[in-house]
């Protein structure tokens, strides 16, 4: 009897949290011709997207609040792919996985496409291919390479290029540890952006 009330009330919660946050329009995949023009391989694409957690992973950007996912672009033989370790057990994906670039772009209110300064992008896709696979890190562990998390994901791999490269980190206390977080890469010096666009309803 108790855990039915516990239930109804929980079902009644998350029904208000669906209504009341804000997602948006996703970014359509015709308003993004532009993309494709610019985009290179090995290329970091970042996205906001439009599912609850998506806000979740956003606020913990303290500087830019733009994105709250992003993944490796892979152009191989015209196709374009994007290496991304992504925590989505509801589609049976919890790992490091290669998708095609609309997939990725499926649930997308922003896009953003970001470009290592002085690296030739093939190397940093070609070491992400090594990664696919890894479990995702939901304990959001730096100091375990066994599992990953998705800006984790692109800094084992400049590390192993660039041992001096640092990213800036942020305590998030819902996690209660230090995470690597978009606004990490959209703010750094290694990094140019070379393309955004989001939906007109963010």
């Amino acid at each position: 009897m108790l855990s039915g009330v516990v239930i109804f009330i929980l079902s009644i919660v998350l029904a208000f949290v669906y209504i009341l946050v804000p997602r948006g329009k996703p970014v359509e995949i015709l308003e993004t011709d532009v993309l494709f023009s610019v985009i290179k391989d090995g290329d970091i694409i970042c996205r906001l997207g439009d599912r609850l957690w998506s806000q979740f992973f956003k606020d913990f950007s303290v500087t830019d609040k733009r994105y709250s996912h992003m993944g490796i672009v892979r152009i191989n033989d015209d196709a374009v792919t994007v290496i991304n370790a992504e925590g989505n057990t509801g589609h049976g994906r919890d790992f490091v996985s290669e998708i095609t670039i609309e997939e990725f772009l499926r649930i997308a209110r922003a896009v953003g496409i970001y470009r290592i300064n002085d690296i030739d992008g093939k190397i940093i896709s070609d070491l992400a291919v090594e990664y696919l696979d890894v479990p995702f890190d939901w304990q959001f562990d730096m100091t375990d390479e066994s599992k990953l998390y998705c800006t984790e994901l692109l800094y084992v791999i400049l590390k192993r290029i660039m041992p001096e490269l640092e990213l800036k980190t942020t305590y998030v206390k819902e996690l209660e540890t230090n995470v690597i977080t978009l606004d990490a890469i959209s703010n750094s010096q290694y990094f140019s952006e070379v393309y955004w666009t989001c939906s007109t309803t963010r």
